[in-house]
């Protein structure tokens, strides 16, 4: 009887693993055998740079707990949850490590931030697109979720993602406001972004929202590879937000096939040249992205690719040890060029393979 008992318990949990809407971790582990990755260690140079950044970072922090400066980026959420992941991807936790105070006290304004609906919005620094913060925000909750000691954590994440869930448009996607009303493939990867990370920290995410946005970011794919903006708009490619197409494909559990291979085909168009100074338009954003989908992609794209964005973000390295972003704040800037860099360290559970 009891073994009989045991049978079903391991029957039903077979068939609850078979219907999560996101990739398992036992399909990551068997996927990870069926290639051979190199795992490419920092060198003291990048160590160096990051050091200098992470406390340029934790010296820009305000007392209430957010990243931010200027007059539409201060106290950002977006800002302040990606400032927060950069301490995290080397290691610092809420109240541990040298910058564990200043993971905790991002959580405490993130946390500040959350409406009774389950939006997370700070009004005067909403900027142009708040989805992208409440992304970003719900994105920084999963990774701290059960490290942070506030009590209230789970149920605010809750709410959270309830909000994305039920603001995502009839074609799938999302746009700046949480309305069911328009949508683009840029604000559409923050959410799946977010989505994939809660579901992985044990939040309800329905299977119909998976199918539905990644149906909606396949049909956003050009045939060169790259990804349009909105599919009402002309079908241009370009850089970041194909970047962040290709990451989606791969957090929906798309790792092979003809999407996954033109997106990367693509991306490796757009390798990094070294270039110290000129503007690129979302510079941060896209390889924020593009980082992820060759960390993802491993082998032949990832060898070439980091040690060309490592190259570049060092030199682009100012004096003050942070990175310049003339679209958005240093802040922002510096918390990305982190998080890239710390990419072969593996330590944020949304960008392990």
């Amino acid at each position: 009887m009891i073994y009989s008992r045991f049978f079903v318990c391991l029957l039903s949990l077979a068939l609850i693993v078979c219907q999560l809407p996101f990739p398992t971790a036992i399909a990551q582990e068997e996927r990870e055998t069926q290639r051979d990755i190199k795992i490419r260690k920092l060198t003291p140079k990048t160590r160096l740079s990051l050091q200098r950044g992470l406390e340029f970072l934790a010296s820009r922090q305000h007392d209430d707990g957010s990243f931010g400066s200027g007059s539409r980026f201060r106290r950002n959420v977006a800002v302040t949850a990606l400032s927060g992941m950069a301490f995290l991807s080397a290691g610092h936790t809420p109240g541990r490590g040298k910058y564990g105070k200043n993971v905790q006290k991002a959580v405490n304004f993130i946390l500040s931030r959350c409406q009774p609906n389950g939006y997370i919005i700070d009004e005067p620094s909403k900027s142009h697109g708040p989805m992208y913060g409440h992304g970003f925000a719900t994105l920084f909750l999963t990774q701290v979720y059960g490290m942070a000691s506030n009590k209230d954590l789970r149920d605010k994440l809750a709410k959270a993602v309830t909000l994305i869930v039920n603001s995502q448009t009839d074609d799938g996607g999302w746009r700046y406001y949480p309305e069911p009303i328009d949508e683009d493939v840029s604000v559409t990867v923050c959410q799946v972004m977010a989505l994939r990370a809660a579901r992985n920290c044990g939040i309800f995410v329905p299977k119909e929202t998976v199918d539905r946005c990644m149906e909606y970011i396949k049909k956003c794919q050009n045939p060169d590879g790259g990804f349009r903006y909105q599919l009402t708009r002309t079908a241009v490619s370009e850089f970041p937000r194909s970047a962040a197409g290709t990451v989606a494909l791969y957090s929906g559990g798309i790792y092979q096939g003809e999407a996954v291979e033109k997106s990367l085909v693509y991306l490796l168009r757009h390798i990094p040249q070294n270039q110290r100074f000129g503007f690129q338009q979302h510079y941060f954003y896209g390889h924020y992205y593009g980082v992820q989908a060759m960390w993802h992609a491993g082998g032949k794209y990832w060898d070439q690719w980091y040690p060309a964005i490592e190259r570049e973000l060092i030199n682009r390295q100012m004096p003050t040890g942070g990175w310049s972003s003339t679209q958005i704040c240093v802040e922002y800037g510096t918390a990305m060029a982190c998080l890239v860099l710390q990419m072969p360290e593996n330590s944020l559970p949304i960008f392990q393979r």
